[in-house]
């Protein structure tokens, strides 16, 4: 079992991402050695594919985007997220069984 999310004492959630921009569409692929792999319909140009990945995370879990940030990896296809106010069992529900 790939381990892509973790819990941190205080609640918050980090996830462990590979992106893949300029897909045709903006969808949830799989895991992808130890991240969760997701392709972005938006072009890697300009920050726009890291603003819809923050915003397609937030949306998928029914959160505000203020929820979703990126904490690294802004000009890489491997990111880390951090999220609040979700729980895990939401979080693990991300990837495809």
């Amino acid at each position: 079992m790939s381990i892509w999310w973790r819990l941190a004492a205080d609640g918050r959630i980090t996830l462990t991402l590979h992106i893949q921009p300029g897909a045709k569409k903006t969808e949830i692929a799989g895991l992808h050695g130890e991240a969760l792999k997701i392709r972005l319909a938006a072009p890697p140009v300009d920050g726009k594919a890291n603003e819809a990945l923050l915003k397609f995370v937030a949306e998928t879990l029914h959160l505000p985007k203020s929820a979703v940030s990126l904490k690294s990896g802004q000009s890489s296809r491997h990111k880390v997220l951090e999220i609040v106010g979700t729980t895990p069992v939401a979080v693990a529900e991300l990837a495809p069984k």
